[in-house]
C-alpha cells in the first residue's frame, strides 16, 4: 500500500528558506528615509531633552528607540535652514534671499530620485520664486502637498495647500496639520513596495498660536490666520504636532516598515521669541531671528530599528548642512563629482560608530541676502565667537549675555577662539558675487 507523501517538512524548508532570502532582501533593500521638520521648535521643547512644559510622548518614545542629539544646530530662521538642510551648503555660498531656493541648486531630493527612491514632500515648502521655477517636482520630487508653494493663504483651520503644484481651497472645517499628516500616510502606504522618501516639513508649530481639533476652543468656522493668536495655545499646538508623529509612526508599524525606515526629527529654528518653557528647572525664553544659541539649538532625534539601538545619547556637533550627505550616505546615493559641500555625514553616528565629528558650526545669516550679514559666527558645543570679535563661553553663559574679551583668553578658552577665527577665516570670501547680487527685499512677514 503506498502511503501519502509527507509533504511537512519539505514546506517547512520552503518557508525556512523563504524567510531567509526576505530577511536577506530586507537587510540588503534601501531603507525608507523619513525626515520630519517641526517649525519654530527650539531644543527646550521635547520633554526627553529636559522640557517641562510641553506633552512629546510620541517624541520621546521616539528618542528611546532611537538617539538624541545634543548639539544640532542650524540657522536662526525657516527659509535659511531649509536651503542648507536640502542643499549640504551653508548660506554664504548659495543663500540668495527669503523664501527663495536657486533652481540651479542640486537637493537630495534629486539625488535620492536618482538612487531609485519615491520621493514625497508635505508641509511647508516657502522656497519658490514664482509660479514657473521653484516647484517641488523640479527638485527630485514626484509627489507633494505644501502650503506656501505659490501663495499664502491660511494654513491651519481651512486651509489653502497645493496638491502636486494644484491649488486646493479648503472650506469645511478642515485643519491643515492633518491633511498634511493624511497624505504622508497615504503616500507610504501607496509606495510601501519600495524604497521612499518622505520630507516632512510640518507647518506646526508656527504662530499665529490657536487652537487645534483637540482644543476645547476649536472653531472650524475660523479661518486660521484670523485666529487670535494667543501664545498660551502654543502647548496645544504642540501636542498635535507630536500626535501627528505617533500617527506616522504607528502607520509605519501597520505596514511593516518600520524595521527598516529612518526616521529622523529636527526643528528648522528655536522657538518663537514670543514663547518661554520650561526647561531643566529654569525659564527659556524663544530666540527665533536672533543669534544666541536659543535662536539655532534644536532638537535632533533618529530611529532606525533595524540599525540603530535603542536609548542612546549622542553629544557630537552635528550642522544642517550634515543632513545632505547623511541622507545621500543612508539611500547609498551619488554625490555629483563637482558638487562642494560643507556637510558631512553623521551615518557613524547613527549607528552607534565614533564618525568624524565636526569641530564647529559656521552660521552666515541675513533674511534677504544680499553680499553682507546680518549675523555671522562659528560655533562649537562649548563656545561661540562672532565676526566682531564677541566670544562667548556656552558652558557658563548659555544666554550670551557676557562677551569675553579675546586677549584675555588663556588655556581651553584661548584654544577654542582659534579654531573658531579659522573657520571664520576659511569662509571670509566665500561670498559669490552672482549669489550676492540676487538678495533684495522679498514679499512675506518677517517672522515666516
Amino acid at each position: 500500500m503506498n502511503r501519502p507523501l509527507r509533504r511537512r517538512p519539505f514546506v517547512a524548508v520552503l518557508c525556512t528558506i523563504a524567510f531567509t532570502l526576505a530577511a536577506a532582501f530586507a537587510a540588503d533593500r534601501q531603507p525608507n528615509v523619513v525626515l520630519i521638520m517641526a517649525d519654530d521648535f527650539g531644543f527646550e521643547c521635547v520633554t526627553a531633552n529636559g522640557g517641562q512644559s510641553y506633552q512629546t510622548p510620541h517624541l520621546d518614545r521616539l528618542a528611546a528607540t532611537g538617539v538624541r542629539f545634543e548639539h544640532c544646530y542650524v540657522q536662526p530662521l525657516c527659509t535659511p535652514t531649509r536651503v542648507q538642510l536640502m542643499t549640504g551648503i551653508y548660506n554664504v555660498r548659495n543663500y540668495l534671499k527669503f523664501g527663495v531656493l536657486d533652481p540651479a541648486a542640486v537637493t537630495f531630493g534629486q539625488l535620492l530620485k536618482s538612487a531609485g527612491y519615491t520621493t514625497g514632500i508635505t508641509g511647508k515648502w516657502q522656497l519658490q520664486l514664482d509660479k514657473t521655477k521653484g516647484l517641488p517636482q523640479h527638485f527630485g520630487f514626484d509627489e507633494s502637498l505644501l502650503w506656501q508653494q505659490t501663495r499664502r493663504p491660511p494654513r491651519y483651520a481651512n486651509p489653502g495647500l497645493e496638491l502636486n503644484s494644484e491649488e486646493i481651497d479648503y472650506t469645511k472645517g478642515e485643519y491643515g496639520p492633518k491633511l498634511i499628516n493624511d497624505f504622508a500616510l497615504d503616500f507610504i502606504t501607496r509606495h510601501r513596495e519600495r524604497p521612499f522618501l518622505l520630507y516632512y516639513p510640518m507647518i506646526l508649530t508656527h504662530d499665529p498660536f490657536q487652537p487645534t481639533p483637540d482644543s476645547p476652543e476649536w472653531a472650524p468656522t475660523t479661518t486660521g490666520e484670523q485666529a487670535k493668536r494667543d501664545v498660551k495655545r502654543f502647548a496645544d499646538m504642540v501636542a498635535y504636532m507630536d500626535k501627528m508623529i505617533g500617527r506616522l509612526v504607528a502607520k509605519l508599524d501597520e505596514l511593516g516598515l518600520r524595521e527598516n525606515t529612518l526616521i529622523l526629527f529636527i526643528g528648522d529654528n528655536g522657538t518663537g521669541v514670543s514663547v518661554t518653557s520650561r526647561f531643566k528647572g529654569a525659564d527659556y525664553p524663544g530666540g527665533k531671528g536672533t543669534s544666541t544659541v536659543r535662536g539655532n539649538h534644536v532638537p535632533l532625534i533618529a530611529s532606525w530599528p533595524a540599525k540603530i539601538s535603542p536609548g542612546r545619547v549622542n553629544a557630537d556637533l552635528i550642522s544642517s548642512v550634515d543632513f545632505f550627505p547623511t541622507l545621500c550616505d543612508v539611500a547609498r546615493a551619488k554625490l555629483p563629482a563637482a558638487l562642494e559641500i560643507d556637510g558631512r555625514s553623521f551615518l557613524p553616528q547613527l549607528l552607534g560608530q565614533p564618525g568624524a565629528p565636526r569641530e564647529a558650526h559656521y552660521v552666515w545669516y541675513a533674511r534677504n541676502g544680499g553680499p553682507t550679514a546680518t549675523h555671522e559666527y562659528a560655533q562649537s558645543t562649548t563656545h561661540k565667537l562672532h565676526r566682531d570679535g564677541k566670544f562667548y563661553d556656552l558652558t557658563t553663559d548659555r544666554f550670551e549675555q557676557k562677551p569675553l574679551p579675546l586677549a584675555t583668553l588663556t588655556g581651553p578658552a584661548a584654544a577654542a577662539a582659534k579654531k573658531l577665527q579659522t573657520v571664520l577665516e576659511r569662509y571670509a570670501q566665500a561670498r559669490p558675487k552672482q549669489v550676492a547680487e540676487q538678495g533684495a527685499p522679498n514679499p512675506g512677514k518677517k517672522g515666516d
